[in-house]
């Protein structure tokens, strides 16, 4: 079977699971570093909070066009160009912040990366789907898990480049090299899997229960009252690791942590993100009915800013392991969830290209919100707690992700 088949071939689990993990992990140390090193770039640059937050805003809104984008754009392409294509973006991203010194070059560098990740990020799930169908919570783990420990690595690493010598704006773009090394590396493994190609595309959809082609496919689900249910509630949920990504350190600085210090707390939140994304699908695999574990999650996300905003400096590092356990097991469960709802991993994976692409762009308001809301109040205490109201308001939502009516739900026109 060549790649360019309608079916994914036969491969080595472990090249599948390599080339996951390779590519992943690239995907979030971009909007991590800028965090734990916030008091340094404002000073360096004049950015103020508002500012500061367009680091994060902007490529999350980018991440959530992308994820519109995403079903054309692979059709397009293929997928092994459109995944390469867009790392490439994201090592030119990184390595332009070494001129990073104004703030329209930051933020047009994030602009550059979030650009690049935002077809990765959409399609991926998809593919998961479609080269593991008998182990898509395993796999679906292992990714969120690989996002998060990127996360983890961009934090903890940047800061402490810092102390080993290089320039605030050295240890941003060095986030370049790691693409650079797995470019080549995913450009192989990729060829070997039989990923979809533009020729293959269309007759893999229209195969999966008479539908019409791509552009159509992705039509329907729009018109669809649960695919905007899944948009909106990943959109607030996903919000909560926006807010932490850009303010967590900065926050912790106010206290009196240092840059190192306060980006070892980023990097604890992401390692908990990191093995609660991996560990929650893997038990929530027992049943279809995911509802249980995703309230839990969107709880403790709840206990979690609501102890940071209430008692920050009592127990840090507890608090932060509390929310890193929700915002990362929630984040996994919520693709699993979108992949659930359809059995064609082509359709599957448009509707979670499209749960992220409008989730993305309603998660980038948070940062901006907790910023004015810090503004205004003088306190972080007023964001932190906004986002445990937010936590609690999406698991009234959750709760409508009974998988006996998804069939109802997605029935095609």
């Amino acid at each position: 079977m060549t790649a360019s088949s309608s079916h994914p071939q036969r491969v080595s689990p472990l090249l599948w699971l390599t080339v996951v993990v390779l590519i992943t992990i690239n995907l979030r140390p971009f909007l991590s570093a800028p965090g734990p090193l916030g008091p340094v770039i404002q000073a360096a640059t004049g950015m103020d909070l508002r500012a500061f937050s367009w680091l994060t805003l902007l490529p999350m809104v980018l991440m959530g066009l992308g994820g519109w984008l995403a079903p054309s754009a692979l059709q397009r392409l293929g997928a092994r160009q459109a995944i390469v294509g867009s790392l490439i973006l994201v090592a030119l991203g990184c390595a332009l912040r070494i001129a990073g010194a104004n703030s329209a070059v930051l933020i047009a560098t994030a602009g550059l990366c979030g650009a690049g990740v935002a077809l990765v990020q959409s399609i991926l799930p998809g593919l998961i789907k479609r080269q593991s169908p008998h182990n898509v919570p395993f796999m679906m783990g292992l990714y969120s898990a690989a996002l998060m420990g990127g996360g983890a690595f961009g934090a903890q690493l940047s800061p402490l480049a810092i102390q080993w010598g290089l320039s605030w704006q050295a240890s941003l773009a060095m986030w370049a090299v790691p693409v650079a090394i797995a470019l080549p590396l995913a450009w192989y493994a990729l060829s070997r899997i039989g990923l979809p190609t533009p020729s293959s595309i269309p007759s893999t959809i229209a195969s999966a229960k008479n539908t019409p082609p791509a552009s159509s496919d992705t039509a329907w689900l729009m018109r669809r009252r649960r695919t905007w249910l899944l948009v909106l509630s990943f959109g607030l949920m996903n919000g909560g690791y926006a807010s932490t990504v850009a303010w967590l350190a900065p926050f912790y600085q106010t206290h009196g942590w240092t840059a190192t210090q306060s980006g070892s707390l980023v990097a604890i939140l992401s390692i908990a993100q990191a093995a609660s994304a991996l560990a929650m699908p893997a038990l929530a695999a027992r049943s279809a009915d995911r509802r249980l574990w995703l309230i839990l999650a969107l709880l403790l996300q709840a206990v979690g800013f609501a102890l940071m905003a209430l008692w920050p400096t009592a127990a840090p590092t507890l608090s932060i392991v509390i929310l890193g356990i929700g915002l990362g097991g929630c984040f996994s469960l919520y693709m699993l969830v979108a992949l659930d709802h359809l059995p064609s991993p082509t359709q599957a994976g448009a509707l979670n290209s499209l749960m992220q692409g409008g989730g993305f762009i309603l998660a980038a308001l948070a940062p901006w919100i907790v910023a004015q809301l810090q503004q205004l109040s003088g306190s972080w205490t007023v964001g932190w707690l906004y986002q445990a109201g937010v936590a609690a308001l999406v698991c009234l939502m959750v709760a409508q992700f009974n998988p006996k009516h998804y069939a109802r739900e997605m029935r095609q026109p």
